[in-house]
């Protein structure tokens, strides 16, 4: 698999690309890049709402979620796989303390440990989380799942899976169906969703091999969809 290890770097060398990707009022299409592995390869991402539903989607290339990482036997140093939409909501819109980092879906696939809500299973499946993010040097993509530190006892959601980041693990419906990821989410459980900018990302992320902050790292950028993280997409309503 191609991947750009560095979020910042990648991110500059992206954007000389920038032409070949067209942002239009609801969705960001993208041009086939041959060197990103085609179930991460994102030609179009959206955010839509239909009636009372926030439609979350992205198409790739390729099958999408065809493509997952190799079980290691342990929780540290650990990888996950993730199709993310990065948006300007605000942390507090989804149950945490307000202006804690950037808000992103991310529909996950890891099969080294379980962080479903309520201590349900979902190791064997592909799934939806909320994230929190926040710049980090000292990891690889430049950015991390926002940490709790020891003793802290910040607001949580319900679906919080008493695990020390600012994620939650809520059970959206999801479904891949052959080169598209879709996630449905009531527009009443998200504050702020109508009119909100995104982006979408495929990316890779590893649990720390020391389990010392930063707990889980974006380690590996595979797309940007924007080429920028510019955020270009706009949620508007869809008939």
């Amino acid at each position: 698999m191609t991947k750009q290890t560095a979020w910042g770097s990648g991110l500059v060398a992206a954007a000389l690309c920038a032409l070949s990707t067209t942002a239009l009022a609801d969705s960001i299409r993208a041009q086939p890049n041959e060197a990103v592995l085609a179930s991460f390869d994102i030609v179009e991402t959206t955010i839509v709402t239909r009636d009372d539903i926030a439609v979350f989607t992205t198409r790739v290339r390729g099958e999408a979620g065809k493509d997952k990482p190799d079980a290691t036997g342990r929780f540290e140093g650990s990888s996950v796989y993730a199709y993310v939409w990065p948006t300007t909501l605000d942390s507090g819109a989804i149950g945490f303390d307000k202006a804690q980092g950037i808000v992103a879906l991310a529909v996950t696939f890891h099969p080294d440990f379980d962080d479903a809500a309520n201590g349900g299973v979902n190791r064997h499946v592909w799934h939806p989380h909320w994230v929190v993010l926040a710049k980090d040097s000292a990891c690889g993509g430049g950015l991390k799942v926002v940490d709790i530190p020891q003793g802290a006892k910040p607001k949580v959601p319900p679906t919080w899976p008493k695990v020390p980041l600012l994620i939650d693990s809520p059970d959206y419906p999801t479904t891949f169906r052959g080169d598209a990821v879709q996630v449905e989410i009531p527009v009443s459980l998200i504050t702020g969703i109508k009119g909100a900018n995104f982006d979408g990302v495929t990316s890779g992320l590893k649990v720390n091999g020391n389990l010392h902050a930063p707990l889980l790292c974006v380690s590996d950028v595979f797309k940007v969809a924007s080429s920028n993280l510019s955020l270009p997409g706009k949620v508007s309503p869809q008939n």
